[in-house]
Order: structure tokens, then C-alpha cells, then sequence
């Protein structure tokens, strides 16, 4: 099962440094998987993409059809398989290889794979810009790490497909666009796609500091989340002939952002809300007429960020009514609540050992945080089925989404061998039950 460690070493890092150099951000991923398709299917995966495996009334922050356009474009000049990107024509670029091996449980792993709008550091002693595999794409960057997430998959594939005789049933292998403002998820949850799925498993590198060859199995406390963009519009005015006429977008937008910090905190566990910009108004003298406020909120439970999403809704409204202006919402991304299964951690643990991390911790570890991949673990685990969400521990330059950030590559073999040897054990009936 175990395949010659210092050639996946070799393909992975070599992988992993092509793909953060043609970083694309959500839903513009077109070369990124126009070239994980193309290699799913040499290694003798079926392969599905875009609305085959996405409902698109459930896709969120989508850019405009310009910026898709031009991204697609950018993509086919940078060598991207001209079949594949058009059945992603308008920003649909999820990819999923399915491969079947006789009678057994269907196992679903996750693999994101859009990068961050974030400049990557010209520090000439920051590895990428050192060895020459820095960003070629002006103020987007993998800064997180899912240029690492994705040649995961790859070597999992690769492992998985070369060595049917010590596994039986089915894989679909998923790479997911729009991870980043968990916007991707719930529209390849809501296609249908994982509705046979038994085990669904996805996991992150990195962000625990002191993870290095460590291997986090259990991560839960996952905060449900609702993004979202309030767009005002007043009635513009010369502010010192006739004032009255006017209608201003931004004192709107300024009395909305302070009112949402005074919704009450929920007594029934953590709740979040943040104003993260507003902008508005063209000049000193003109009453403006446009303002613009985004915002998320948190919730420790779906329940209890459903609250703190429409008290902010229900103020943004209010506030427009009062000062005369329309208020346009839209819903920018979102995440639920969701617990990793206790069963799978243990033998994700036992695989991780076995992989040759040095250390694999059992305890729940709280992310803190949200992500998208709940919508897909909350669809199989209501038919029957079992989810897990894990850390792979690796080395860090910097923190995540910061411009220096760089993992440790000679720790990128570890995931993909751990997820091989928990797939050979779930498709031999080792499902962790006590």
C-alpha cells in the first residue's frame, strides 16, 4: 500500500509548486482544474465537472461574467485543456474522479483548491520567490494552503488507482472551488452527488503552530456563519443648496454597522458579528447616494447564527426605512454547524501513525472557525452515513492568508498516505463502531 516515498515526495512537491504558481481565487479556477481533471482522468477516473456535479441556485459571490471571462481566458493561455474549461464556462470548476473497484462502502474525500487574494511576498528569502514558483497572478496567492490540499488528492488518486487489490467499492474524489468565504460547498452538497456516500472525510494543513508531523483527528466546533453584502441606496444632492432633497447612503450604511454591534450575544452558546467594510460617496459636497457594508456573522450552533443573520437584516432594513433609503442584501457565502464522527477519528489516527507522522492527537480540536465543507458532512451524515474533518500538522513560514506564508514540503506525503491506508480500512469493514 505504501508506495516508494521519495517519488511521491518528488511528484507532490513538484505538483504543489506548479499550482502555486497559477493560484486562482473562487470560482475562477479554471486551470487549476482543467489540470487536475485531465490528470483524473489519465490515471483512469471517471470524470465529472461543473453543473454535472454543482446546483447552481445554491453558488454564492460569484464575480461578474467579465471577470469570469477574463479568467477563463487567462487560463487557456497559460495551457489549461480547452475541453474541460468550456463545461466550466461560467465559474463552474468543481471536479470530481470517480473510480470503482468491485462491492464496498462509497468513500468521499474533499480537496479545496482556490487560492487568496493576497500579494505574495517579493522577500527574496521567501521559498516560492527564492526557487522561482511565486504567484504569477497579481494579488492572488495560495496563502493557504490549498495548493498543498489539492496535490493531496492527486498522490491519493495515484495511490488509490494503482493499488486496486487492497481496497474494493468506490471513490469519489472531490476538488472544490470557493472554499475561501465558504462559498463552493453547499452547491455540490445540494447536487446530489454524495447522496450514496458512506464516509465523507476532508481535511487542512496546518493551522494548529505547533503542528509539525503532528496529525489532529477529530476537529469539531465548527461555527455556522452567513457572509453578507448590504448595498444603500439614497438619493444624491448638492449639500449646501438643497440638502433636503437628499438622502445619504452612507449615514445609512454608518448607523446600520453601529446598531449590528448592538445585537444582544446569544445566551445559548458563542455567537460573532463583525462589519468588515464599508465604503460609500463620491465627493465633500454631494449628498451620496450609494453606500456599501459588508459583514458576517458566527454562530456556535446554525440556530443560533440564523439569529444574529437576520437581527442584521432586520436592522439594515429598519435603519433604511428611517433614513429613506432601499437596502439590497445578498447573501455572500455561508456555513453550519458540524461534528467530525468520534469512530472515524480513531482510526484516522491509527492511519496517520501508520503514514509515519510522529504524533496523533485523539481530543477534539475546536477550529474556531467555519467552513463550508459542513454542508457536506451534515448531507451524508443525514442518510446513514459518517464524516471527519482533520488537521495535517506541516511546518509554517507564516500564518495563513499572510504574504509570506509557506508549509514545510517534505511533510506533504503524510496526508495522502494516511488517507490511503483509512480508505483501504473503511472499504474492509473497519468502520470504528464500538
Amino acid at each position: 500500500m505504501k508506495p516508494d516515498a521519495a517519488a511521491l515526495h518528488e511528484f507532490m512537491t513538484a505538483e504543489r509548486r506548479e499550482f502555486h504558481r497559477h493560484p486562482e481565487s473562487a470560482f475562477t479556477e479554471f486551470w487549476t482544474a482543467s489540470r487536475i481533471a485531465g490528470f483524473l482522468a489519465r490515471e483512469g477516473y471517471e470524470v465529472q465537472v461543473g453543473r454535472q456535479i454543482m446546483d447552481p441556485r445554491f453558488r454564492m459571490g460569484v464575480p461578474d461574467e467579465g471577470i469570469l471571462e477574463a479568467c477563463r481566458q487567462r487560463a487557456l493561455d497559460e495551457g489549461a485543456d480547452p475541453a474541460f474549461v468550456e463545461r466550466m464556462r461560467g465559474g463552474f470548476t468543481a471536479v470530481a474522479g470517480i473510480l470503482r473497484n468491485g462491492s464496498g462502502p462509497v468513500l468521499g474525500f474533499r480537496f479545496d483548491m482556490d487560492a487568496v487574494d493576497v500579494r505574495e511576498s517579493e522577500d527574496p528569502d521567501h521559498l516560492p520567490r527564492k526557487l522561482g514558483f511565486a504567484s504569477m497572478h497579481e494579488g492572488v496567492m495560495h496563502a493557504c494552503g490549498h495548493d498543498a490540499h489539492i496535490v493531496t488528492g492527486l498522490a491519493l488518486a495515484r495511490i488509490l488507482a494503482s493499488d486496486r487489490g487492497s481496497w474494493g467499492g468506490t471513490v469519489k474524489l472531490i476538488f472544490q472551488p470557493a472554499e475561501e468565504g465558504v462559498r463552493g460547498a453547499r452547491s455540490i452538497a445540494e447536487s446530489g452527488f454524495l447522496d450514496d456516500v458512506d464516509f465523507m472525510i476532508a481535511g487542512h494543513v496546518g493551522i494548529v503552530p505547533d503542528g509539525s508531523r503532528t496529525f489532529y483527528s477529530r476537529v469539531s466546533g465548527f461555527l455556522s456563519t452567513t457572509k453578507l453584502d448590504f448595498h444603500f441606496t439614497g438619493r444624491a444632492a448638492h449639500a449646501g443648496v438643497n440638502p433636503e432633497l437628499g438622502r445619504s447612503a452612507v449615514l445609512a450604511a454608518a448607523a446600520t454597522a453601529l446598531q449590528i454591534q448592538g445585537i444582544p450575544r446569544h445566551s445559548a452558546g458563542a455567537s460573532r458579528v463583525n462589519i468588515g467594510k464599508i465604503s460609500g460617496g463620491t465627493g465633500r459636497n454631494v449628498i451620496p447616494e450609494h453606500a456599501f457594508l459588508a459583514l458576517e456573522t458566527r454562530g456556535q450552533t446554525s440556530e443560533i447564527n440564523d439569529f444574529m443573520a437576520a437581527e442584521a437584516v432586520r436592522i439594515a432594513e429598519g435603519v433604511g426605512q428611517a433614513y429613506g433609503v432601499q437596502v439590497r442584501i445578498e447573501k455572500m457565502g455561508e456555513a453550519s454547524d458540524a461534528r467530525s464522527d468520534p469512530d472515524l477519528s480513531k482510526i484516522a489516527a491509527a492511519c496517520a501513525l501508520e503514514a509515519g507522522y510522529e504524533r496523533a492527537v485523539e481530543e477534539p480540536l475546536p477550529l474556531g472557525g467555519s467552513e463550508d465543507f459542513s454542508f457536506m458532512m451534515n448531507r451524508v451524515e443525514a442518510r446513514g452515513g459518517k464524516a471527519l474533518y482533520v488537521v495535517l500538522g506541516t511546518e509554517l513560514s507564516d500564518a495563513h492568508h499572510a504574504p509570506r506564508f509557506d508549509l514545510r514540503e517534505k511533510d506533504l506525503p503524510l496526508g495522502a498516505l494516511t488517507f490511503a491506508l483509512l480508505a483501504r480500512r473503511l472499504s474492509k469493514g473497519d468502520t470504528g463502531d464500538r
